[in-house]
């Protein structure tokens, strides 16, 4: 491959954010200085080809130490990894996170999407934009997934090591303080205070959170951890799937595939390696309970993600976790690195002779990411794009291998299901929808958070959990991609079947409460300008039905009735094209916000 590089030159701290990650290059063709030897042949080739996975991490890398990514830093990563420039450029540009412009060394990221804009961010960014000087870029920025604490604020100082700070619920005066001072920053509150049944019995999947220590591994084991593994080297791969399969567990992502056939799927392909990915970047907005799961009971995840590989047969898993979850980072980190250290992970797991380890992946702001494929091409190295199904992933996944993808929730429901039995696992919930379910609930409540009910309980009866203030006008269901329901209608059962019979979805658990004080025609803006700015923009339908999209909810904005017809049957027409013809998920769920706002709330009548 031929490569042509340009004249610019990465500074020391550049050069030196790249070496930390790659270690120190061998040769001038990599960027050291030039020996004799490098005259007579050269050196890199097929093995730094095969670190294109890398990318990702060095931009972040190269970010995190200066906060933004020049053109020197960028070649020089790009001859470290023998990538092309503009393949390099694409990617560094596709995610949110990163800039290639010049940007002061502290970004502060407001949340400016359904629940914070509900709390007031409009007012929060305009009083913090008064108060910071020029050190400070201001972002305005999608779901951060701090819902409950809404409005929210993340400010990320580059350096070594970057600083983080956390503001929520956010005002300009601890705004301004995390931004300008991030060590003096206010801690976050526990995990547990993001959960209102926090020490309750009965909770299965809850039950460690504000209850063990999350940093304690023998905490984790005082408390049942490592039991599930324990019973799954006893049933072997084969009976692992079987209890899972036989538990009626599906995926709790919003798809609802069942997790048994999938993990068999995987498992019988005798193409190898298998790679297991834990998919941690949830970005739909309002949604949070996997940040908590990871954040409270990071061990739990670890374990599950242990025992998914022993089924599936692999001996690799990766972690792709959300760029805007530094705490969920961190204690993640150091829950692989006690596992590692006490033999739950490693050459021989538990002495059973098994070999498995865990990489974390930071992703960088892209909500299209959290689509299966698109999350295999980030990790890899590629612009975050879905790919064309089939092959399906259990067949080509991730590096074109056999691959099982299971979110947060997901996983860690194969605890329980091992723990207690199929059997009795599935005795909770309904037919259809087995198990207990996490549900994030924000907006006009008063006691916001992560609720676990099983499923088949009632949308009333969450919602009176999280006690509704106000005037209810409107509930949205499954985030940005989901839809609304009207207060008369809150007799909808809480599972797959359930909602779907409604003519609405469950989506990922998403519950956002809105009363009569805040504007719908505002939400269905921010909703579909979210989708326009996502886009990957790969496919001509959602990369130009959301935009069109968000043109005809400007012009009906300030008109009702019949001078709205046009472009409400505008829409109609889009949200098909969008529905019918979009590569994935994004495109296709775009529409269905707007569409329920008017058929369901009569918005713009």
């Amino acid at each position: 491959m031929d490569l042509h590089f340009g004249d610019s030159k990465p500074t020391d701290d550049e050069r030196a954010a790249v070496d930390a990650l790659l270690g120190p290059p061998e040769s001038s063709w990599e960027g050291a200085d030039r020996s004799d030897a490098d005259l007579r042949w050269a050196r890199g080739g097929r093995p730094a080809r095969d670190r294109r996975d890398q990318l990702l991490p060095g931009l972040h890398a190269i970010n995190d130490r200066i906060g933004w990514i020049s053109e020197g830093a960028l070649g020089y990563l790009c001859r470290r990894l023998t990538v092309p420039p503009a393949e390099a450029y694409g990617v560094a540009t596709f995610y949110a996170m990163f800039s290639v412009t010049p940007r002061p060394a502290t970004v502060l990221h407001v949340c400016t999407d359904l629940a914070c804009t509900a709390a007031g961010a409009k007012e929060l960014l305009a009083g913090t934009e008064r108060r910071l000087g020029p050190d400070v870029h201001l972002e305005h920025s999608p779901c951060l997934g701090l819902c409950e604490r809404a409005p929210a604020a993340l400010a990320i100082r580059a350096g070594d090591p970057v600083r983080t700070a956390v503001a929520a619920p956010a005002t300009v005066g601890s705004a301004v303080l995390a931004a300008t001072a991030p060590d003096s920053a206010p801690e976050e509150p526990p995990p547990a205070a993001a959960v209102p049944q926090a020490g309750r019995a009965g909770l299965t999947l809850l039950r460690r959170v504000g209850v063990v220590d999350p940093a304690s591994l023998d905490d984790y084991r005082a408390h049942g951890g490592y039991t599930a593994l324990r019973r799954a080297f006893d049933l072997g791969p084969a009976g692992v799937i079987r209890e899972v399969t036989d538990s009626g567990l599906a995926g709790r992502g919003g798809a609802a595939f069942p997790t048994g056939r999938k993990w068999q799927a995987t498992a019988s392909q005798p193409d190898h390696p298998h790679h297991l990915v834990c998919n941690a970047d949830e970005s739909e907005p309002g949604t949070f309970k996997d940040r908590v799961l990871m954040e409270g009971d990071p061990y739990a995840l670890v374990e599950a993600m242990t025992i998914a590989a022993y089924a599936i047969g692999a001996r690799h898993g990766h972690i792709y976790l959300r760029g805007e979850y530094p705490r969920a980072a961190r204690r993640l980190r150091h829950a692989i690195g006690r596992a590692r250290a006490r033999g739950f992970l490693g050459d021989d797991v538990l002495g059973q002779g098994f070999a498995f380890d865990i990489e974390i992946r930071r992703g960088a702001g892209a909500y299209i990411c959290g689509e299966e494929t698109a999350l295999f091409n980030s990790i890899e190295g590629y612009r975050g794009e879905p790919r064309s199904k089939p092959p399906f992933p259990v067949e080509k996944g991730l590096f074109g291998k056999p691959t099982v993808e299971n979110n947060v929730e997901t996983l860690v429901n194969v605890l329980p299901v091992l723990t207690m039995g199929a059997a009795a696992y599935a005795a909770i919930g309904t037919a259809g929808s087995t198990g207990p379910k996490l549900f994030c609930v924000s907006g006009s409540v008063d006691r916001p958070g992560v609720y676990e009910l099983p499923f088949g309980a009632t949308l009333g009866e969450l919602l009176d959990l999280a006690e509704v203030r106000g005037n209810l006008r409107a509930v949205l269901l499954g985030g940005a991609a989901g839809g609304f329901v009207r207060p008369d209608e809150l007799g909808i059962p809480l599972t797959f079947e359930g909602t779907r019979e409604a003519g609405t979805t469950l989506g990922s658990g998403v519950v956002m409460a809105f009363d009569d004080t805040v504007p719908l025609p505002g939400l269905l803006l921010r909703i579909a300008r979210f989708f326009r700015d996502e886009s990957c923009g790969q496919c001509v339908p959602c990369r130009v039905g959301t935009v069109r999209q968000e043109e005809a909810l400007h012009r009906i904005a300030g008109r009702t009735g019949a001078g709205a017809a046009d472009d409400i049957a505008l829409l109609r027409e889009v949200g098909r094209a969008m529905r019918d013809a979009s590569i994935c998920g994004l495109g296709q769920t775009a529409w269905n916000a707007v569409e329920s706002a008017i058929d369901r709330l009569g918005a713009y009548e």
